[in-house]
């Protein structure tokens, strides 16, 4: 997978097409991730214990990763990042402008 936890991603196909947000969670042996405000549903709970309150609420459900693709912190610009090795540890660095992250 090309995405990991808090990275921003763009959603490229769906009915959230176009739509950015942030990985909350990333699911790589499901191949899938969970992006902030994206494939919203709504789930109906009720109240478990006495005092908490029941009702409607909106949960992020998870999406494939092939439908996101990250978007470089510097440049903001959506694209693949390419890996390489920086004093024996393997960097993420954007294809577009370079920068590391």
């Amino acid at each position: 997978m090309n995405v990991k936890s808090n990275d921003t991603v763009i959603v490229l196909s769906g009915k959230d097409k176009g739509k950015i947000g942030k990985v909350l969670r990333a699911m790589p042996s499901e191949g899938k991730v969970i992006v902030e405000g994206v494939n919203v549903a709504k789930r109906h709970t009720k109240p478990r214990k006495q005092g908490e309150t029941g009702g409607i609420i909106k949960v992020e459900t998870p999406i494939y990763a092939c439908k996101v693709m990250r978007v470089c912190p510097k440049c903001e610009k959506p694209t693949r990042p390419a890996f390489i090795f920086k004093d024996g540890k393997k960097v993420r660095v954007c294809k577009k402008c370079g920068a590391e992250g």
